[in-house]
């Protein structure tokens, strides 16, 4: 061979796999030859056709085709008709018809809502005044409220769609638009604020931090309460002039999938007050009535102009009753802005707001038909609060009340509802009422019928527990409340359904699908709702499912299956499941394993579960129909297609045709192929089921246990502290990879959110269907499959003689002499693969010049080399005698971040991974959020790890918006810090009476000739940085003389500080380009010794691929659908001008 594959560069010139000339030798008959390329292609082929197709259809009819949840054929439906939706599309649909502009930024989970609307944009939908939605793309949710504050004060009708940080941003120009009595209505998905960590997940956290603004407060429990809200929040700010926060739960309500009516457009059009359209219009800035506002005040006016603004606020809520009334005789849904559901007489009340109202709703019906007299108040107007209408809707019996808060204000008397309703009970002299406040649902935690009970247990004690929390087990200031057993309280007839996938298998998009071809093709009602982890596409999913004939009011997590599929074989190993499935379930698991394995492959906890609780077992080999149909990984529509034949929610040959249906209409614009591999795929799908038989000798041992939170010793506070990665996987990380992480007390944590480095090793997750094996008769030993591995899983090592005589058989026949000559002629070389973190992404077996690498059986790898591996990371650490600067050495040097949760195949991972091999032991990284903060450090897996002597990347995240101005301050304090050492060694070294050793002496000295001389700590070829090197020498010495002087001593203590660190700044374009930029061109100008890593995939890979400044112009990506109309910015060339 002249030349080598891959021998041109390791990294195309746009990051890609390899050049385009190399490409071109990738032919399909050299993959297939090393057992690739079929899943991998297939799906980019399926990429690409759509994406032909969206550019076909722009050019020809100025459209593009939208995903298949976000279908605007319901918008045109007629009034009533039934929809499945989620309550982002819910509230995205109205704030679609009765806006003239948006201004939008991604952040999770209100993301979809800006997604939809720009979406319908595209297609050129018309709202209710006969116009497309102008929707913007802004540079952060600061820039969005900005522009959207503009856009207001000429005359337009806005809206935005935000969360969490984003919403905190736009507070500055809340107060501005609420200041200045402008229309606007907002829509949250209401998410945790950062604190100790980052967290996507729901909570009132964000939304309270705004109660000050001046902006209208309302809240939604539901999706149908979503629609109905975001209808009358609009409504109400048009006609006075009120600006309108409508938010509901992220996630809980924002994603969870529901049958519901929807509203035409028509209908909501025939409640526009036109003439407050008109007086919106004629206030808007005009030179031609022209005026100002904005202006500047002192003591002598400001405060009257601030009263004076109060009259705005009088009678809201009769406008917002108005309103309601009016949606109401349309639709049929009428929502109290403070609702009672109950006994008449009850004497302790619940009070709530969000989607937990639900929740306390169904069991206060439940324990009132057991003879209890209990009641929930439920708050919907929280801006302005109405204390008049919320003593109307108490029962004048209530004596105890429980207000329950879905946020923490750390410090205060009590959480912001409780301070309402205190205030409110103090003012109206209820000063028999006692009045209790607790948290619950923090980060989407869990809230569910047993804890509504505990929280009427807690007001039937003499002396009540005053503040509290419910749904964990806090042991270190013993605030929570003991939660009694599982109860039910769902409608009679209400099927169940559990769906354990993969993340990327298609097992969520799937489930999408059925419960909407259930809910609009037959009278049952569905709920869904999906759980995901940090994996990315490797994690795990949970999907949850309710059919029934009555409407499903449940917000919480299905914990009673009549039916659970599990589409991963190994996750039997690793979950409990069945203690989900309910008595007579049904379960069926994915797997390669005939009925004469279940013995040996199934542990003896779920023999047990399956025969205690009478199941009905059934296995299925998706993965290899899915293959054999041309589907590769991707077992979506024939587990569906099982789903339909075995859980029994619907005639299976009406379910069949309605599956193809499907297939044709999500499929069809992709090519007849494409639906013929679907297609052929379901209809193989019932000649894989087996039915198996579950022995009752399997039954033997000890009864199940009732579902319910596990029970974990409590941590001994003196050992709170994780001195290791491994304590810290024992404790933590193996609960919460069980999925038992929910059930951990709060002494198991320490305050803060300190952790270990290089848990993520402790982990095997065993996810790849096939991995590389080496032939290394072939290998050239050029290590690029290792440079190029996402995960680190492929790796070279090196061993000495007597090293190889003491491996494994297999390791030591596939062991050959290093070649390169120099120090490599001491030693044997062999390139191991770990199977268990491999995730089978192929770029090794792509990349391999010489087709060394070949995909074989995962699980047959794992038996083979699992030993070879351990073998392996256990050898020493040569990274000293090997020249790092060139692509083969480098990668003898250790990997400072290993097994991350990163996608297979991730662009990023290797850049950073070869940063740490650089500079890994004395790297400090800045990280911007996003994708590489989680893929970086998402609980309880952390992919930086630390070398033998304890040395590693020190690694933190403040925001998506200021990490440049985050990585400059750790640089300054740094330096300030040195600073304050060298003014330490100058002075022991003057003092004649510090007694030292001459060898001290001279490396103090040396160290103070390189400070004084700004010598910068170079990257040397071998072996460690000066500043390094120094740095060994001095501690020994000083450790052992600190004890002679003080100031000896002190320069002891600050012996970490004679090492210089290497600063790293790192984040995607998102936080670069955009809501950053601002940042980093700051610190560019500012010429500090910081490293800038831009991990450029040319859009918002954490949020969903959303359009940034670095997509190329004409790009289709989320937020530009209409293809992207500006070329990509030239950071590199803006950085240049400094110069």
């Amino acid at each position: 061979m002249s030349q080598l594959r891959g021998s041109t560069a390791p990294f195309g010139r746009y990051g890609g796999l390899s050049p385009e000339e190399e490409r071109v030798q990738e032919d399909p008959a050299r993959l297939e030859s090393l057992g690739a390329g079929a899943a991998a292609d297939m799906e980019y082929e399926q990429f690409l056709k759509t994406k032909t197709v969206q550019r076909a259809m722009f050019q020809a009819e100025n459209k593009t085709i939208v995903t298949q949840v976000h279908d605007t054929d319901i918008i045109s439906k007629n009034e009533g008709a039934d929809a499945c939706i989620d309550g982002n599309q819910a509230a995205a649909h109205v704030a679609y018809a009765l806006s003239d502009i948006a201004f939008i930024y991604p952040i999770t989970p209100s993301s979809p809502m800006g997604e939809m609307v720009d979406e319908w944009a595209a297609q050129g939908l018309l709202n209710c005044y006969g116009q497309r939605l102008s929707v913007t793309e802004m540079q952060s949710e600061a820039g969005a409220a900005g522009a959207l504050h503009g856009a207001l004060k000429s005359g337009a009708f806005g809206t935005t769609f935000t969360a969490s940080q984003g919403l905190l941003l736009m507070i500055p120009n809340m107060f501005k638009i609420a200041g200045e009595l402008l229309p606007c209505v907002m829509h949250v998905a209401a998410r945790s604020v950062a604190t100790q960590s980052l967290c996507i997940f729901g909570d009132h956290s964000d939304v309270m931090a705004c109660r000050t603004t001046g902006w209208v407060m309302l809240a939604s429990e539901s999706v149908e309460m979503a629609q109905c809200h975001a209808l009358i929040s609009h409504l109400v700010s048009m006609e006075r002039r009120v600006p309108v926060q409508h938010f509901f739960d992220g996630f809980r309500t924002s994603h969870e999938v529901n049958k519901v009516k929807l509203l035409d457009y028509e209908t909501m059009r025939s409640f526009i007050n036109w003439d407050a359209v008109k007086a919106h219009h004629d206030s808007a800035l005009n030179p031609r009535h022209p005026h100002m506002q904005g202006q500047s005040q002192g003591p002598d006016i400001f405060f009257q102009c601030v009263e004076a603004g109060n009259s705005a606020y009088e009678g809201l809520a009769d406008a917002f009753e108005e309103k309601a009334r009016l949606v109401a005789e349309k639709t049929g849904h009428s929502f109290a802005l403070y609702g009672y559901d109950g006994h008449p007489e009850a004497t302790r009340v619940i009070v709530v707001m969000g989607s937990g109202a639900i929740t306390c709703s169904e069991t206060v019906t439940h324990l009132v038909q057991n003879g209890e007299k209990v009641g929930v108040l439920k708050v919907r107007l929280f801006r302005p609060w109405d204390h008049r209408r919320f003593l109307a809707a108490l029962p004048e019996t209530a004596t105890r009340l429980c207000v329950l808060d879905r946020t923490k204000e750390p410090g205060s008397q009590g959480e912001p509802l409780l301070m309402e309703v205190a205030t409110t009970l103090h003012l109206m002299a209820r000063h028999g009422v006692i009045c209790v406040g607790g948290r619950y649902g923090l980060g989407s935690k869990e809230f569910t019928p047993n804890m509504v009970v505990a929280c009427f247990e807690n007001l039937r004690q003499e002396a009540p527990k005053p503040r509290f929390t419910v749904g964990i087990n806090d042991d270190v200031t013993h605030l929570s409340l003991p939660v009694g057993e599982w109860l039910d309280v769902l409608p009679t007839g209400t099927t169940e359904c559990m769906f354990y996938g993969l993340g990327s298998d298609g097992t969520v998009g799937a489930n999408k699908s059925a419960v909407k071809l259930i809910a609009l093709n037959t009278s049952l009602y569905t709920q869904a709702y999906f759980e995901y982890d940090a994996k990315k596409s490797g994690g795990v999913t949970i999907s949850h499912l309710r059919f029934g004939p009555k409407p499903i009011c449940a917000p919480y997590n299905v914990r009673t299956a009549g039916y659970i599929a599990i589409h991963k074989e190994s996750y039997v190993h690793k979950y409990d499941m069945m203690r989900f499935l309910k008595v007579g379930g049904v379960c069926v698991i994915n797997c390669t394993w005939s009925q004469d394995e279940l013995e040996a492959q199934l542990p003896e906890n779920m023999r047990r579960h399956l025969a205690q609780k009478g199941a009905r077992l059934y296995l299925v080999d998706a993965t290899k129909i899915a293959v054999k149909a041309g589907l590769g990984k991707r077992i979506n529509m024939i587990m569906q297609s099982v789903f339909f034949k075995l859980s029994g929610v619907m005639d299976y040959e009406a379910a069949l045709d309605l599956l193809k249906g499907s297939i044709r209409k999500m499929y069809g614009k992709k090519g007849e192929k494409i639906v013929k591999m679907n297609i052929d795929g379901v209809d193989a799908s019932l000649e894989g089921i087996v039915e198996c038989r579950v022995p009752t000798e399997w039954a033997a041992g000890d009864n199940v246990p009732k579902a319910g939170l596990k029970e974990f010793a409590p941590a001994a506070r003196k050992d709170n502290v994780f001195a290791d990665a491994e304590s810290f996987a024992r404790r933590i990380q193996t609960p919460c990879n069980d999925l038992d992480g929910n059930d951990l007390p709060v002494s198991t944590f320490q305050a803060g959110g300190r952790v270990p480095l290089g848990t993520s090793q402790y982990e095997k997750r065993g996810i790849a269907i096939n991995v590389p094996r080496v032939d290394m008769d072939k290998c050239t030993q050029c290590n690029k499959c290792s440079l190029i591995c996402p995960h680190a899983a492929v790796r070279p090592f090196l061993m000495s003689q007597r090293e190889l005589e003491g491996a494994p058989a297999t390791f030591r026949d596939g062991s050959r002499a290093a070649i390169g000559g120099g120090v490599l002629d001491n030693y044997h070389y062999r390139i191991q693969v770990s199977p268990l973190d491999c995730t089978g992404c192929e770029l090794c077996v792509r990349i391999c010049p010489a087709d060394a690498l070949k995909l074989e059986d995962a699980g047959k790898a794992i038996e083979a080399e699992k030993a070879n591996w351990e073998y392996a990371f256990s050898l020493p650490d040569r990274s000293d005698e090997i020249d790092k600067t060139t692509v083969k050495g480098s990668q003898f040097q250790k990997p400072y971040l290993e097994f991350s949760g990163a996608c297979e195949g991730c662009g990023e991972t290797p850049h950073v991974k070869l940063m740490t091999q650089l500079f890994g032991e004395r790297l400090v990284i800045a990280n911007a959020t996003g994708c590489s903060s989680i893929w970086g450090a998402s609980n309880p897996s952390f992919p930086y790890t630390v070398n033998a002597k304890g040395e590693g990347p020190a690694w933190a995240n403040s925001l998506f918006e200021d990490n440049a101005e985050f990585g400059l301050g750790m640089r300054r304090a740094f330096q300030q810090r040195r600073d304050f050492l060298t003014l330490q060694v100058e002075d022991a070294l003057g003092d004649g009476t510090v007694s030292m050793s001459e060898k001290l002496r001279k490396l103090l000295a040396q160290f103070l000739f390189m400070r004084k001389e700004n010598q910068h700590d170079l990257l040397l070829p071998r072996g460690r940085s000066v500043y390094h090197q120094v740095m060994e020498k001095l501690e020994p010495l000083l450790k052992e003389e600190s004890a002679g002087h003080a100031k000896l001593q002190k320069l002891f203590d600050l012996r970490d500080q004679f090492g210089r660190i290497s600063f790293w700044v790192v984040g995607g374009d998102g936080w670069a380009y955009d809501i950053g930029y601002g940042g980093l061109d700051h610190v560019i100008a500012s010429e500090e010794h910081i490293n800038i890593l831009v991990l450029d995939t040319e859009m918002y890979s954490n949020t969903g691929g959303q359009a940034s400044k670095a997509t190329p112009a004409g790009a289709m990506a989320k937020f530009a659908e209409s293809g992207k109309q500006t070329a990509k910015k030239d950071l590199c060339r803006l950085a240049m001008t400094y110069k």
